[in-house]
């Protein structure tokens, strides 16, 4: 079986963990969480970084620390995982759903705006699969309206809008270290801002809410600390970020090139203005391919190539039926993040994949065809 993604640990990885080890810091204090928040946030562009357990935390972290709360509204992408929604669910706002454009998988900026109420509070743009937002249109938009911008980056490090790692555009970004990121930590996270009193309060949330004197606390916070043992991954995997996004884009282009000429067979895009990172090598199925994307899944399966399906829509999510006043209001129509929905899929991405197991994909891939 040809996996969907596995880890890559190639660099410096064991020697840091055992220094963690030898040396007993291996909670949530120790030099090696200081040392992967610096060097992230610097090959990110963005001044600060703060360390957290998951990419869910991050966003939840960077939510509170903006203000967002009960009453507040949200604007995320129907097309997404429903971290997006929860975590604003969590705050006490109410996520609101925009469609996604039909080439890059993102958030539509085209359609912001008529979403945009007295209640909206910020945009989370999620930049999906390893291709970025249109960051121009939707900050130019916040501007307009006076929102916050959150980018939601946990599928794209590295990649680049003319030239600028996103990250970089909005009031906080965030980061998924999970094991099938690009960078990981096993479990993991990160917020990058470029406000000193917005990193001082992420690092006050993150930690109980704790001050001075400790155990008086001001402000209700969580335990969404990242141990100094996965930094220490973090770290050594930080120091390799160029050669893995350098990877990663060598095996989309190398998909891109093998299935250059199949009509039945959507492929990601790359706009001019954009550096996609390709996180994971989706693609559309068309009618007249032959098999419907579930079956084919199945085949391929037997075939010994495992895929996963594109994101279920927040507007199909059945947990959103409920009568909870947070929840998006899901009786709209979002017609291209249910396309995708109906025919996508990802198929084998990994940073370990050779140019021969690329070829073993796709020449599995073909044989379903019609």
């Amino acid at each position: 079986m040809i996996p969907v993604c596995e880890p890559l640990l190639d660099g410096r990885e064991a020697k840091y963990v055992m220094d963690c080890m030898e040396t007993n810091w291996i909670s949530s204090a120790g030099k090696y969480i200081t040392l992967f928040e610096e060097k992230f946030s610097q090959y990110c562009g963005v001044k600060y970084g703060v360390a957290c357990s998951s990419g869910t935390t991050a966003i939840h972290l960077a939510l509170v620390a903006l203000g967002i709360g009960p009453g507040d509204e949200v604007i995320i992408p129907d097309f997404t995982l429903i971290v997006s929604a929860n975590t604003v669910i969590l705050t006490g706002a109410k996520p609101v759903l925009v469609d996604v454009d039909s080439d890059t998988w993102c958030l539509d900026a085209n359609l912001i705006e008529e979403k945009i109420t007295p209640r909206t509070k910020a945009i989370m743009a999620v930049h999906m699969y390893g291709h970025p937002c249109d960051m121009e249109s939707i900050c130019a938009i916040a501007k307009r309206h006076g929102l916050y911008v959150l980018e939601d980056c946990a599928e794209a490090h590295g990649a680049e809008i003319n030239g600028t790692k996103v990250g970089a555009f909005s009031d906080a970004s965030c980061f998924s270290f999970y094991g099938n990121k690009i960078l990981t930590t096993g479990e993991g996270g990160m917020v990058l801002c470029r406000d000193e009193e917005i990193a001082a309060r992420l690092r006050l949330l993150r930690n109980q809410g704790f001050g001075e004197p400790r155990f008086v606390h001001q402000v209700m916070g969580f335990n969404y600390r990242m141990t100094n043992i996965q930094a220490a991954i973090g770290l050594a995997q930080a120091e390799m970020v160029p050669e893995k996004v350098e990877r990663k884009r060598w095996i989309g282009t190398t998909y891109n090139e093998l299935l250059a000429d199949q009509r039945d067979i959507t492929l990601p895009v790359e706009k001019p203005w954009a550096k996609n990172v390709y996180w994971m090598y989706g693609i559309l199925i068309h009618d007249g391919f032959g098999l419907k994307k579930e079956e084919l899944m199945r085949t391929l399966t037997s075939k010994g190539v495992d895929t996963r399906s594109f994101f279920c829509p927040m507007s199909l999510q059945p947990v959103f039926r409920g009568s909870d006043p947070r929840f998006p209001d899901i009786s709209g129509s979002y017609p291209v993040s249910v396309d995708l929905w109906n025919r996508g899929l990802y198929l084998p991405s990994g940073l370990g994949l050779t140019r021969l197991q690329i070829e073993q994909v796709v020449s599995r891939l073909l044989e379903c065809g019609a």
